[in-house]
């Protein structure tokens, strides 16, 4: 569930979503038919039959990808890329939960414990707010935590995510499995591991672990042993190698969705059209 929310004012938001598309002229999606087709026949034949549904994404890929051109409100710190840059590749996990989720100190040092004991190089996105006890992540880590890895190991307070995400040196993504950075990572080929916090992330780390299978999920909480367990088992054991081949071919779907004739494409010129006839 959302941070804050009453469960009766989500409830109502959620019914408010289903009902009010009714009256739209058409429905638009940030996805792709070979990720959801199955929902989107849905959503045609059950749900909406008389509405047109445009699955248009992924939304990232169509329009510019550098840092310059990002839409995020927090101001990113670009010299993780230049350690990415000596980093060998996929080996790198990188970890972000996104701008709203937080965690308690207990978890954030089960987190920085179990990062540490992979013996992977990790980058961390620990951004203000992310522990509850306190704002600033040099704060919070143990006293030489990040001088005894020997520079294994990078902190920003926030990361230009699809550049990260493109960076060969990157191997997994431990996310929160909101929607964008669950398309980003699919895009980019990178396997997850899924720590939903509320909302929809519940959904799209089971499709992640579950359905799609280009990635896992940390079933039985936050705790360091379990943390580096799934860190392994998708970086180095050869339950890895089959989530990474499974996430490239995902990645080619992606791709190939918003080429001439691809799905994608095709939605956006039904789409014009669409929009021509009304």
């Amino acid at each position: 569930m959302m941070p804050n929310c009453d469960p009766e004012d989500f409830y109502q938001l959620i019914t408010n979503m289903a009902n009010e598309p009714k009256a739209s002229h058409g429905l638009i999606f940030n996805t792709f038919e070979d990720l959801e087709g199955q929902a989107l026949a849905t959503i045609r034949q059950e749900y909406y039959p008389n509405i047109p549904v445009f699955s248009l994404g992924p939304f990232h890929k169509c329009g510019p990808t550098t840092s310059s051109s990002s839409t995020s409100l927090l101001s990113q710190d670009q010299s993780c890329i230049s350690w990415l840059n000596t980093q060998a590749p996929k080996s790198v996990a990188y970890v972000s939960f996104g701008s709203a989720a937080k965690i308690d100190h207990a978890q954030f040092l089960e987190i920085a414990w179990g990062l540490a004991n992979s013996g992977q190089p990790f980058l961390w996105v620990v951004r203000h707010g992310l522990v509850q006890e306190s704002d600033l992540h040099d704060q919070v880590l143990p006293n030489g935590f990040l001088e005894a890895l020997n520079e294994r190991a990078y902190v920003v307070k926030w990361a230009p995510q699809k550049e990260v995400l493109a960076h060969p040196a990157v191997g997994a993504f431990w996310t929160h499995c909101g929607w964008n950075s669950t398309l980003e990572s699919i895009c980019e080929g990178v396997p997850m591991i899924c720590t939903p916090c509320f909302s929809d992330q519940m959904v799209d780390a089971r499709f992640v672990s579950d359905v799609w299978k280009v990635g896992l999920q940390l079933e039985h909480g936050i705790e360091r042993g379990e943390v580096e367990r799934t860190i392994r088992r998708l970086m180095v054991e050869k339950e890895g190698e089959e989530i990474k081949e499974r996430a490239l071919k995902l990645m080619e779907k992606a791709n190939l969705s918003l080429k001439e004739g691809g799905s994608s494409y095709q939605s956006l010129d039904g789409l014009v059209n669409h929009i021509l006839s009304l």
